[in-house]
């Protein structure tokens, strides 16, 4: 890739590079580096693919295109047969860059990332006799094919171990299975499936649904000891416009209608109008799953009264994070706390004071926990805060934090009040690792010994 230099007083530096205003270690950088290899999916259109004559071609080749441009990186392509050899590639060293793909816990294990190049959101693709999918969690015997070492493989079956993975080279191949129905679903980016069901001709597939949160944020992906490396590209992702990619997208999404030698304009017209009804019509059903979606998730996800998460909120995020403490063996805490003397409140004063001390109780809380803390409703006048991160100690001394908060308002209505707290640790050593339950029972252990030792006061079971 040509690359434009500009030279002052003997020293050259590449053009974008001063542009882009590199520092003086990603200069030397450059200067190090003659090239940068990069392995590719050759086999996912529109986004990217290898051609024939053994080109890097498509949305990613043209984005990262233009980073090198601007950065004056020499970005060279390393040729693999498929995706899960262009992994094995990036694990073994022999090519310091991947180029488009999300980032996950797996592929952190030898990578960082830059920001995203380009998000584009997935959705569920089904026959079009399957009913709308308004959440995944809830399907029973259904089989989806994914693509082997995606993301969106790997995340599935940490999130849904109920649903059957039917493992494919390649998302053709998935699609291919739900037309013959060989396979129930699958999940692919909306810009492919709008893509290649007008390519394909597969007007029996339709978009049924979307999975909350799995969005594509398509990164490259760099050798853990190139950080250098990933902070040139990260200038020049951030130089890319919105337009820029817009046209990119663009380009690649409608060229097999503008590349043929059509002379009936007639014909050109209809197939323009039904690539702009397909895109419309994908968008159209993408926002208004998300919104419902956002709704449905919302409702099911936060406690009514309070406005934090509820039990289904707490499940999801503590598999979550117990998934991720043990993966890693990284500390893990949480920490019950329960209103002292509330039942008085509610005799007393009545259950609608009390809800509004429930109310007061959640705000305050959820004020003084660090930005890793989640606070949840236990049940009743009870609230649960799962701590990422945060060994015994650390969990104690947030715990006595928020009691001297408490401790120090006072509440309207509702005067004085105090709270008591049970903290429990992950254990993972000398035996069989914790399960959530076990962690759950542990804290209510403490707590029920701080209730009886004079409340107001903190216990621990580590």
């Amino acid at each position: 890739m040509p690359v434009s230099f500009l030279c002052l007083f003997g020293f050259c530096t590449p053009l974008y590079a001063a542009a882009l205003a590199l520092n003086e270690s990603e200069q030397a950088y450059l200067r190090a580096h003659s090239q940068v290899s990069l392995c590719v999916d050759p086999d996912w259109w529109p986004f990217e693919q290898i051609s024939r004559n053994g080109q890097h071609e498509g949305i990613a080749a043209d984005l990262i295109a233009l980073v090198a441009e601007r950065t004056g990186l020499n970005i060279q392509l390393f040729p693999t047969v498929d995706w899960e050899a262009s992994l094995a590639a990036s694990q073994a060293g022999e090519c310091m860059a991947l180029s488009f793909l999300n980032s996950t816990p797996e592929r952190e294990r030898w990578l960082i990332f830059t920001e995203p190049l380009l998000e584009d959101p997935n959705v569920l693709i089904t026959r079009e006799d399957t009913p709308f999918i308004s959440d995944v969690a809830q399907l029973q015997n259904v089989g989806i094919a994914l693509p082997r070492g995606t993301a969106m493989a790997e995340r599935f079956a940490r999130d849904f171990p109920h649903i059957r993975i039917i493992g494919t080279a390649s998302e053709q191949e998935a699609l291919q299975l739900v037309v013959d129905r060989k396979a129930d679903m699958s999940l692919r980016s909306l810009v492919v499936a709008a893509h290649t069901i007008r390519s394909e001709g597969w007007f029996n597939l339709k978009i049924s649904g979307e999975v909350p949160g799995y969005h594509n944020q398509l990164r490259m992906g760099v050798l853990k000891s190139e950080t250098t490396l990933r902070d040139i590209l990260n200038k020049g992702v951030a130089s890319i416009t919105d337009t820029e990619r817009m046209q990119i997208v663009a380009r690649h999404t409608g060229m097999q209608v503008v590349a043929q030698k059509v002379t009936d304009w007639r014909l050109v017209s209809m197939l323009m109008a039904l690539l702009l009804a397909v895109v419309i019509t994908s968008l159209f059903w993408h926002l208004r799953l998300r919104r419902l979606n956002r709704r449905l998730a919302g409702m099911a996800r936060t406690d009514a009264l309070t406005g934090v998460g509820n039990r289904n909120a707490l499940d999801e995020w503590f598999q979550h994070e117990l998934l991720r403490a043990r993966r890693f063996e990284r500390p893990l805490s949480v920490i019950i706390l329960d209103i002292d003397h509330f039942k008085a409140i509610n005799d007393s004063q009545g259950h609608l004071v009390g809800d509004q001390v429930l109310r007061a109780m959640a705000l305050l809380l959820q004020a003084n926990l660090r930005e890793t803390d989640k606070l949840f409703r236990w049940g009743g006048e009870e609230f649960l805060v799962i701590c990422s991160e945060t060994p015994r100690e650390a969990a104690l001394s947030l715990a006595q934090r928020l009691l001297e908060q408490v401790r120090s308002k006072h509440f309207e209505p509702g005067g004085r009040l105090t709270v008591s707290a049970g903290v429990a640790c992950l254990q993972t050593q000398g035996g069989a690792p914790d399960g959530g339950q076990d962690l759950f029972q542990r804290a209510d252990q403490a707590l029920y010994r701080a209730k009886h030792a004079g409340r107001d006061r903190v216990e621990s079971c580590c």
